[in-house]
């Protein structure tokens, strides 16, 4: 009954009156109403659509869904989601959260997250809901990490649109243990939301953590891997941007100055050097009001065109920025028509570069007893996904480059299974498709190549337009054409004008993604394009959960008629 009951409700109602409530607490937090913003939130975390909601994000929506907390819950079926849903309020109390370390990427380090128990995570997805258009209305421009429809290309972009047509110093900066050492009750002053939400929060940073069946308590911080911690932290860095403007002099010199944000990483460039030492040591002095501070490792003054300190250009988020001089031929010109006498190159970082081919390599290693399709697969995910987040800038010879050591790289697989590598390995491992030589099987199932993904450039997004502005018109075209989304899921969200043909609802920043086969393949249905359309991953469980059911009755009936014969 609970399962009926949970595919019954009428989701397009559900998010649209979530929705049009957020979009009320923006509007009113734009204007400077903080009390009809504390009514609407009220309002919002007690409506029955957003607690509906948020438990369907944490329980289907979520990438880490199946990770369990100190409750040992994985995951919940429909009825539990139902009850979840029905007894979800705020308390002044909370469950620790499991301590789990994972490594970082290319170092030695590791990251502690704090995984919350369902029930927590379905609070924090409610309070999220709340919180999260109040300070989309007052976030810095320039802030971009942990932002729904702000993401890394945007931040890159914004950097580029600063240096294309003058050369400037950068402070590239990274704050120490962000999450780790934040201030909670400089976080808190910092909220100045209503009681209730202040008491929950409050048991969310002190709940402490359990590691090894031991309890350590939690003084400072918001843990890592919380719904809701993202947004704390950024509310926790909220007025740092400011604090770094203060220190420069209205005029040319603040109009020069640009300060862009994700997450904990950020940088500053403005053309003189004594004003980056100088936003250098505002920064140092803000954050230790919050009990933060910089990294030294990780912090340096660079410039975009010649040397400093032995330094020239810096990599932020996987990205090498640098200009190059050049000659006039090549290069280009300010708004005046002047020429610049450099060009500014945005690539791939070598130390990801590196990364990515070491992974590569680590994938045909472990893959070489397996079936050479299966091999494929594998490689086509992790090079579309690497390839597509690079595709805005100037990868084209890094693509060609990658490509050439993969194939390296395959030749020693293929001479492995073999013991050599003459015309009679190369037939049976790479094929012609068209003109191109390819390793792929006989059956058509290729390697991607790297040159494959066409380079365009990324579209910053609008001043400071937000989600929750209510343009969803213009939130859709952009989730569309956003770089890191598969060239099939891109074509099929154009050709059904960026609609979930399950719900009816337009796709919209962060939406989840998934494609959905009309006609099962299990029934003989096939990859081609009029087989395929786009759906929401929630509404492509319950059309799998539906297609399911009907595939059982349809084989029950059939079992009867045979039982009649």
């Amino acid at each position: 009954m609970g399962s009926d009951e949970w595919a019954a409700i009428d989701w397009k109602a559900v998010e649209k009156m979530v929705y049009r409530l957020q979009t009320r607490i923006f509007k009113a937090k734009r204007r400077g109403d903080t009390k009809q913003v504390h009514r609407l939130q009220k309002l919002l975390m007690k409506s029955r659509s957003a607690k509906l909601l948020a438990v369907r994000r944490v329980t289907q929506d979520n990438a880490g869904k199946k990770t369990a907390g100190v409750d040992g819950v994985k995951s919940l079926r429909p009825p539990q989601r139902l009850d979840l849903a029905n007894n979800l309020y705020l308390t002044d109390k909370s469950k620790p959260t499991r301590r789990v370390m994972i490594p970082k990427p290319g170092t030695t380090e590791e990251r502690p997250l704090g995984i919350p128990c369902m029930i927590e995570r379905a609070r924090q997805m409610l309070v999220k809901l709340a919180l999260e258009p109040e300070w989309e209305a007052v976030f810095e421009t320039n802030t971009y990490g942990f932002r729904t429809g702000r993401g890394a290309h945007d931040a890159i972009e914004a950097i580029f649109n600063s240096i294309r047509y003058k050369s400037k110093y950068v402070l590239d900066a990274d704050i120490a243990k962000c999450f780790d050492k934040i201030n909670q009750n400089k976080l808190l002053a910092k909220l100045n939301t209503f009681p209730t939400l202040t008491r929950q929060i409050k048991a969310w940073l002190t709940s402490g953590v359990v590691m090894d069946g031991q309890l350590f308590p939690t003084n400072e911080g918001t843990p890592q891997g919380g719904v809701v911690s993202p947004l704390l932290a950024l509310i926790a860095l909220y007025g740092l941007e400011t604090a770094i403007r203060s220190c420069v002099s209205q005029g040319r010199a603040q109009r020069t100055l640009t300060v862009v944000f994700y997450a904990d990483d950020f940088v500053v460039l403005h053309p003189s050097l004594a004003v980056i030492l100088k936003c250098r040591q505002a920064a140092e002095n803000w954050l230790n009001e919050m009990s933060l501070e910089l990294k030294p490792s990780k912090t340096r003054i660079s410039h975009t065109l010649t040397p400093h300190d032995g330094n020239v250009g810096f990599d932020f988020l996987g990205f090498n920025i640098r200009q190059h001089p050049v000659g006039k031929h090549q290069s280009g010109c300010n708004g005046a028509g002047q020429k610049l006498g450099f060009k500014t190159i945005i690539k791939p970082s070598k130390k990801k570069i590196a990364l990515h081919l070491e992974s590569i390599g680590n994938i045909i290693d472990s893959y070489k007893g397996a079936p050479q399709v299966a091999l494929i697969r594998r490689l086509n995910s992790v090079i579309r996904g690497w390839c597509n987040y690079y595709s805005t800038v100037s990868s084209k010879k890094t693509f060609s480059y990658c490509k050439n050591i993969v194939w390296s790289q395959l030749r020693a697989w293929a001479r492995y299974r073999t013991g050599n590598f003459g015309f009679r390995t190369l037939d049976n491992y790479w094929h012609h498709i068209g003109y191109r030589l390819t390793f792929s099987t006989k059956d058509g199932v290729r390697l991607i190549a790297h040159t494959d993904t066409p380079i365009k450039r990324h579209v910053k997004v609008q001043g400071d337009k937000s989600y929750f502005d209510g343009d969803v018109l213009y939130w859709g075209k952009r989730r569309g054409r956003h770089p890191e989304l598969p060239n099939r899921v891109a074509l099929l969200l154009k050709k059904y004008k960026g609609i979930c043909l399950e719900c009816g609802l337009m796709f919209v920043a962060n939406d989840l993604i998934e494609v959905d086969h009309t006609l099962p393949k299990q029934e003989g249905g096939t990859d081609k394009f009029d087989n395929l359309k786009p759906l929401h991953r929630h509404c492509h469980d319950v059309k799998t959960a539906r297609d399911n059911a009907l595939r059982k009755e349809l084989e029950q009936e059939t079992e009867l008629d045979l039982e009649r014969r």
